[in-house]
């Protein structure tokens, strides 16, 4: 069981879990990556979230698929990386939220320093925050 710990500082939630992060991440430094004058900071960081990524979903049967449709079209393949990410127990690999944060501090930096990504977890159940999230959550023991 995980608890998502939000961040509130000036009446405004500054906080995001760490999958959420991860994946956010992993687009935004994609996207940033390939982009005329991306700094080699940039570029390094991507490929090492990306390489951790790779060798924690690599357990998993289709988790290295996933993340390499992720890279092609991050917006449609979002949910099933999520999905690939908290099967994998990325939402607990404090080096892989840290690797996260610290290419979103290259990409938007503005963000950071507001707190946006700012993740701290404690245990939890049915918390998530971002943006334009979907969830869907069933508590409790299963129909008879």
């Amino acid at each position: 069981m995980r608890t998502c710990v939000l961040n509130v500082m000036e009446g405004k939630v500054g906080g995001v879990d760490p999958v959420t992060l991860i994946v956010t991440a992993l687009a935004a430094g994609a996207a940033a990556a390939v982009q005329d004058g991306a700094s080699a900071a940039v570029k390094g960081a991507y490929v090492r979230l990306r390489d951790a990524v790779r060798k924690r979903l690599a357990r998993g049967a289709d988790g290295e698929l996933v993340l390499a449709r992720h890279e092609a079209d991050p917006q449609i393949w979002r949910a099933p990386l999520a999905a690939e990410l908290m099967q994998a127990g990325a939402g607990d690999d404090t080096g892989l939220a840290a690797a996260a944060q610290a290419l979103m501090e290259l990409v938007d930096a503005a963000g950071v320093r507001s707190g946006k990504y700012a993740v701290t977890i404690s245990g939890s159940q049915g918390v998530q925050v971002g943006d334009q999230n979907t969830q869907i959550n069933t508590f409790g023991p299963g129909p008879g």
